[in-house]
Order: C-alpha cells, then sequence, then structure tokens
C-alpha cells in the first residue's frame, strides 16, 4: 500500500515534473502536524524513491512531505533521455521553485522546510522564490570542487567529467552514470554543467553572467545547516566550507558526522538516507525543531 499521494509538479516553463506527497501522520508523536511542510530536493541522478523510507518517518514526526524527480530524471524523464534539454540550472531556476509552490498550495503554508540531498541543497542561490524557504537542512552537501575531493573520487571524477561523459554524450547523447554506480544516466546538459561547476570553486556561481543571470546567493537570510560525514569523498570539509561561503548573510552551520561513533562502518556521500542509518535522522529533526 502506498503512503504518498503522486502528485504532478507544473514548472514556469510548462515542464510536468512527477512528485510525492506524505501527508503528516495524525497519529505523530508529535501533538499537532507541525508548521513547516519539508521538500526533499534529490541529488544529481537520485530518484525520489530513493527518500521514500526518510519522508515516511518525517510524517511519523508531524511533516507533510513532497519528494519529486528533477527534470530529465526518473518519472520526470519525458522521452528519450537523449532528447532531454534538461540543465542543472534548470533544476535551481525552475523545478526547485515550482516543488515550492506546489507545496505551499497543498498544506497551505506559508514556507517550507528544504531538505536538499548534495545537488538537491546547492542550488537555492539561483531560486527566485528562495523567500518561502524558512530553512536549508543540506545532507552531503558541497560544491563537489575536484580539488576538494579525496579517495576514490578525487580519480574517478576528473575521468568521469573528462572523458566518460565527452564520450558518451558524443556516442549516445547522454552522460552515463548508471555503469559506474553514480545514479541514473543523466542528459547531456546536467552533464556538462555538472563538470563546469565543480571544475572550479563556487559550484553553480561559475554560470553567473554566461548562462544564468539571476544570483540571489547574497540575499538568502535563512538558517543553512549542513551535514557530511568524515569519509564522505565528494562533500569534505573544504567543498562543504565553499558551498556555504556563497551565503555570506545567512546563519550557516556545519555538522560533521563520524561513522565510527555513530555504530557505522560507513556514512559516506548517500548512506544518511538509507533505512540502516535511520538512527541519524533525529538530529535532523532536531536541528529543525531547535530553530521553529
Amino acid at each position: 500500500m502506498k503512503k504518498f499521494e503522486p502528485i504532478n509538479i507544473t514548472c514556469k516553463d510548462g515542464y510536468q515534473l512527477s512528485g510525492q506527497y506524505y501527508s503528516a501522520n495524525p497519529l505523530a508523536q508529535s501533538a499537532q502536524t507541525q508548521s513547516h511542510p519539508i521538500l526533499i530536493c534529490p541529488a544529481t541522478g537520485i530518484t525520489k524513491v530513493f527518500y521514500n523510507a526518510f519522508a515516511e518517518w518525517l510524517t511519523d514526526q508531524g511533516f507533510n512531505v513532497l519528494s519529486f524527480d528533477f527534470r530529465g530524471i526518473g518519472e520526470s524523464l519525458h522521452g528519450a533521455l537523449k532528447n532531454s534539454t534538461a540543465s542543472i540550472q534548470d533544476w535551481g531556476q525552475l523545478d526547485i521553485p515550482a516543488a515550492i509552490e506546489t507545496l505551499l498550495n497543498k498544506t497551505q503554508a506559508e514556507k517550507v522546510i528544504l531538505i536538499g540531498h548534495s545537488a538537491g541543497g546547492q542550488l537555492l542561490g539561483i531560486a527566485p522564490n528562495h523567500k518561502k524557504v524558512a530553512r536549508v537542512i543540506g545532507v552531503s552537501c558541497s560544491t563537489g570542487y575536484l580539488k576538494g575531493l579525496k579517495g576514490r573520487t578525487k580519480f574517478l571524477g576528473p575521468v568521469m567529467f573528462n572523458v566518460i561523459f565527452p564520450i558518451s554524450s558524443l556516442l549516445k547523447g547522454y552522460g552515463a552514470t548508471k555503469f559506474i554506480g553514480m545514479g541514473e544516466n543523466l542528459p547531456k546538459q546536467v552533464a556538462k554543467q555538472w563538470a563546469q561547476f565543480c571544475g572550479q570553486p563556487g559550484y553553480v556561481t561559475n554560470a553567473i553572467g554566461k548562462t544564468i543571470f539571476e544570483d540571489f546567493h547574497h540575499e538568502i537570510q535563512c538558517p543553512i545547516t549542513v551535514y557530511w560525514s568524515s569519509d564522505d569523498q565528494i562533500a569534505t570539509e573544504a567543498n562543504v566550507k565553499d558551498l556555504l561561503s556563497l551565503y555570506p548573510n545567512a546563519n550557516t552551520q556545519m555538522h560533521e558526522l563520524k561513522p565510527n561513533q555513530l555504530g557505522f562502518a560507513q556514512i559516506g556521500h548517500m548512506l544518511m538516507f538509507k533505512k540502516s542509518h535511520n538512527q541519524i535522522w533525529p538530529l535532523i529533526t532536531q536541528e529543525i525543531l531547535s530553530q521553529a
């Protein structure tokens, strides 16, 4: 039995995104539904299904929740992947704003809490309706700057960006990522921008004045908290700091998680949303409620 309601999200340009809406459990431990609903924004190439267990757990804490697939990914891919024109800037300028508005209309709330996984928490600075976000909780969020990577990803990243993406985009019409365990295959413009944004510090700000002409990073004042793990090869301490430096007028915080102190062999970039790691989840809601 599905614990969510399938929902369509219409973007400003008419593009339709596939979403899943989870209503707060009326028998939740909290006495009432929380005032701010939660929008879960996914990582690059990761579908909304990945966040099911986490979203269901949030409803038991009294939150209404919306998750969705970015355009060109999962059920928000319409037609052949090679024909998709989706880009990362589309995700930030069109998809996230539309998801915010859909969740506010659905719940009649004034603002949302944005929980962003990796890229899902890196794009608020180009979202025109950023003022409708009460706070951001970033999970494994950073700029992904190549020189800040570590472990095998420090070597895999340049190969993926400079060899795999150009060749697969030329031969297949998309950025091949599935075969190296990096999520769904990507629209070619997503792959291209991912490589461009991570090639220098500052991520999406590298496109300001080139393909992006509205920059809201300095306007954002809502609290931004990032949780990352010491064994994360992408969201390293240096790359998390690089991301938070883009928001000079926001109250920003960083929380490093150490797997061995929490009883895990590893957490990395992806495992914080797995049911096996659900003892981490209360840290996120405690952070939200402490700022309520």
